[in-house]
């Protein structure tokens, strides 16, 4: 399919959590989009993907779609299943936007809440709505406020093509 679609003006976009669903993904895009462009496809949920594998994002253009909700959901839990060293590579949302420039940010509705103040909470806090853990969860990858606005407004519409449609914010 990645195949057909890339000689085409449609956009791919393919859920994979996990490491090796990122990975599968990101090798099946660099194979067919031979370098940078402009046609951004997009994986969702690139909230576990391995160092080795970051860098197809910015060397393919591959846009990483990220929820921050999941982190501040999932940090319960995630260590006892990834594993200490698994764990240091997920939910890296600054690491993500620094190689590509741009993060889409979203809610995954109805999987997490839709209220956007949650999403911007878990992007900036990186803490629960309780305000657990008091030092947030892995604030090295936090993002800054603005940057969380940009995810769910200019960058979501790009994600999609959309940003001259939308508001557009410098």
């Amino acid at each position: 399919m990645a195949g057909l679609l890339a000689g085409s003006d449609i956009q791919m976009c393919t859920h994979a959590i996990g490491d090796s669903a990122n990975k599968v993904i990101l090798q099946v895009y660099a194979n067919v989009l031979k370098g940078r462009n402009d046609k951004r496809w997009r994986i969702e949920h690139a909230q576990v993907v391995d160092s080795v594998d970051r860098r197809w994002f910015a060397d393919y253009s591959i846009v990483p779609s990220v929820q921050p909700t999941h982190a501040t959901s999932d940090m319960y839990w995630a260590e006892a299943r990834l594993g200490e060293k698994r764990v240091k590579s997920a939910y890296i949302f600054k690491e993500l936007l620094n190689l590509t420039g741009w993060l889409p940010l979203g809610t995954d509705f109805p999987v997490e809440h839709i209220d956007p103040l949650r999403t911007f909470y878990a992007a900036v806090a990186r803490k629960d709505t309780a305000g657990y853990p008091a030092g947030g969860f892995q604030m090295e990858n936090a993002l800054t406020r603005p940057e969380a606005l940009k995810g769910m407004t200019l960058w979501a519409a790009k994600g999609s093509f959309e940003e001259d449609e939308k508001a557009a914010w410098p």
